[in-house]
């Protein structure tokens, strides 16, 4: 069955007529969807991410090299920035301050459930292209687990998810502006 046999040649006049003026009129509009939550002016195109060095009591021995890499890869991935050495438009730097284990929930024999493994990054964020933006603050991030588990049994697993979080919260508090 054809078009035309469907609808009178009027019908189809007005229904091409209204086509033709929602074509018109939505393609003056500009609709702009992130869904990486990316904030940043167009002047910035390129980012610096220097070395996070573990400056904690506790050491774990691949955390700084894995938070600086991983904090790398993040930027790269969500945002449409080139990556360079030095000098940057906007700069990423600091060290991690704490890595620490503590007993949490403690129950009636004085002995804890949980332990929260909590990891503190003291942040420098540079934004060379508007000053205003630029801060230092310390982020802090955790998780908890079972306190018959020790710590290097379950460090390979928790150490990740508390890096994950950090970054978040390093990309919302500069990169999505929040």
């Amino acid at each position: 069955m054809r078009l035309m046999d469907r609808f009178t040649r009027q019908q189809f006049l007005l229904f091409a007529t209204v086509i033709f003026f929602i074509g018109i009129f939505t393609t003056g509009c500009k609709i702009s969807y992130s869904f990486t939550g990316a904030n940043l002016s167009p002047e910035i195109k390129t980012f610096t991410v220097y070395y996070f060095p573990n400056r904690a009591r506790l050491i774990n021995p691949t955390l700084s090299q894995t938070f600086t890499e991983d904090l790398k890869t993040k930027l790269q991935r969500q945002t449409s920035l080139n990556e360079i050495a030095d000098g940057g438009d906007i700069e990423f730097e600091g060290q991690i301050t704490g890595y620490e284990v503590r007993p949490m929930s403690i129950q009636k024999d004085d002995r804890a459930a949980q332990n929260r493994l909590t990891i503190t990054v003291r942040l420098k964020y540079t934004n060379n292209k508007d000053p205003e933006q630029s801060f230092e603050k310390s982020l802090t991030a955790f998780d908890d687990f079972d306190s018959s588990l020790t710590l290097s049994d379950i460090e390979s697993v928790l150490v990740p998810d508390i890096v994950k979080k950090l970054h978040e919260d390093i990309f919302n508090s500069t990169i999505a502006n929040w």
